[in-house]
């Protein structure tokens, strides 16, 4: 008996589904990634994934914007 899947099949693992969103975000997702996801991610893990990274990133700003406004004056 052989294992009939090839590595690309396998579910993606909490740092590729990190790094989906990460490249859907900015639009650098490929292809073959974005196939994997659809084909064997849990959609929910995608939602939870992308809505904390939403989080950071516009905490992020908002601190990087508050920091210049005070150096501003």
């Amino acid at each position: 008996m052989s294992d009939d899947k090839q590595p690309e099949e396998r579910k993606p693992g909490p740092l590729a589904v990190v790094g989906s969103i990460i490249s859907a975000a900015f639009g650098v997702q490929s292809s073959r990634n974005r196939e994997r996801d659809f084909k064997h991610g849990r959609f929910r893990n995608y939602v939870i994934t992308a809505i904390i990274f939403v989080g950071l990133f516009i905490a992020t700003v908002f601190t990087i914007v508050q920091l210049v406004l005070k150096q501003a004056g």
